[in-house]
């Protein structure tokens, strides 16, 4: 379907754009962007007055739990989500059952998300064999499977000569290594964040260090080695502080932040409510006043949900024996939204840190509406207020901390290589 998005906001950070603009796509790729354009013939026109026209958004960090717990969520029913959420592109990771750490799990990947087609699925490698921590992926097995980073995201890689070798190996491939910073010694019995409110909960906390001193030892091999270095999930003022000193020395470093981290202090856990276990844990609010603050000002490069579906076996028990983890595609631009009501955000930077940021820390060829591209756009109303209902959701799992939530505005039209994979008000028939 060859569409004529007319009389947007037309945001994309890629190219220094915003401004009122239509945006044309024909055969699947970006045709024409400009002021006034003649529609072409055959083509539907959307009137877009009022609404943001950005780049297909972009999440590098998603758990869609397949091969092997398709119960909680499949790839299907993952890119489902996202495309409601106006994702275009997303990264998996490989916490699989079998562990995507060999060709024939990634080509099973790719495989399924093909047959979906409702977004483009990115796998990440295992760093490690079965996550173990012990022996090298075949790293460059799985850049040839087409797998964008390495990571044993759900795990740390703990031991610092198997980092060392990582991220020598993984630099002949430049390939991104994503670390889930995490202190195994000082997580270990933990479910939420060390604080007053953990005290208040009668619950056994894990401290900023948990999380400060893996990065500040990883930061140390990484000027070792001169690896591509990506801070998974940052959550701490003091990750912040490191991130940025890296960066000021020209260290290869880059970083995200969940919506929930931007939202949710620890003392949404004092509900016992299991949506809100989550790891890293949520932090104190000068924590997320200081992930706030670096995501403004470039520090942290981008925002990924960190999607992390759970069924009601692994949520509906003692907060303390809740797998961790929540759902995010589908509330994420309403969240972001609200920072911009905030004003802890301006428009711009939020749709740079969903589109370019994230593309630019694993170095996607995506995010971006440039003439020739493939037409991944998002159309997203700002004002479409709405309350949060996972119920309703197109994710197999419901564990959401925000339910119930007024949420400013939301994606309303999501295009993937030029097909209409998510029109939430038949904005094109």
């Amino acid at each position: 379907m060859d569409l004529h998005l007319r009389r947007g906001r037309v945001i994309d950070p890629a190219n220094e754009l915003d401004e009122p603009a239509d945006v044309v796509i024909r055969d699947g790729r970006i045709d024409r962007v400009g002021r006034d354009l003649a529609t072409p013939s055959g083509a539907v026109v959307v009137d877009c007055d009022g609404m943001v026209v950005a780049p297909g958004l972009v999440d590098i960090h998603v758990h869609f739990r397949d091969p092997g717990f398709e119960y909680k969520e499949d790839i299907p029913s993952g890119l489902a989500a996202a495309a409601a959420g106006g994702f275009t592109t997303v990264c998996g990771m490989p916490n699989t059952k079998p562990v995507n750490d060999q060709r024939t799990v990634t080509d099973r990947m790719l495989a399924r998300a093909r047959e979906a087609g409702l977004a483009r699925y990115l796998p990440i490698g295992a760093v490690t064999k079965k996550l173990e921590g012990k022996e090298l992926a075949e790293i460059g097995e799985l850049h040839e499977a087409g797998c964008v980073a390495i990571s044993d995201d759900g795990m740390p890689v703990w031991d610092a000569s198997v980092l060392r070798r990582a991220l020598e190996y993984a630099r002949g491939f430049d390939l991104p290594l994503i670390q889930h910073a995490e202190d195994p010694t000082l997580s270990q019995g933990t479910c939420m964040h060390e604080g007053p409110a953990a005290t208040r909960a009668g619950l056994p906390g894990q401290p900023h260090a948990c999380e400060d001193g893996m990065i500040a030892r990883d930061l140390e091999i990484v000027a070792l080695t001169g690896g591509r270095y990506h801070v998974a999930h940052l959550s701490t003022a003091g990750a912040v502080r490191l991130v940025r000193d890296a960066k000021a020395r020209g260290l290869p470093v880059t970083a995200e932040v969940t919506p929930h981290h931007l939202h949710l202090t620890d003392a949404a856990c004092c509900g016992y409510d299991t949506s809100t276990r989550v790891n890293p844990p949520l932090r104190e609010q000068s924590d997320v006043d200081a992930v706030r603050a670096a995501l403004a000002d470039g520090t942290i490069d981008a925002i990924a949900t960190d999607h992390a579906p759970h069924s009601s076996i692994e949520k509906d028990v003692e907060f303390a024996y809740a797998s961790p983890g929540l759902i995010g595609l589908e509330t994420s631009v309403g969240l972001i939204l609200k920072l911009v009501e905030e004003g802890v955000l301006d428009l711009p930077t939020a749709i740079a840190r969903m589109t370019l940021g994230p593309a630019r820390c694993l170095s996607l060829d995506v995010g971006t509406l440039s003439v020739g591209a493939p037409a991944d756009v998002t159309v997203v109303d700002p004002t479409d207020a709405w309350k949060v209902d996972a119920n309703a959701f197109r994710s197999k799992s419901r564990n959401c901390p925000f339910q119930g939530w007024e949420l400013p505005g939301r994606a309303v039209l999501t295009v993937f290589e030029g097909r209409v994979v998510h029109d939430l008000r038949k904005l094109t028939t």
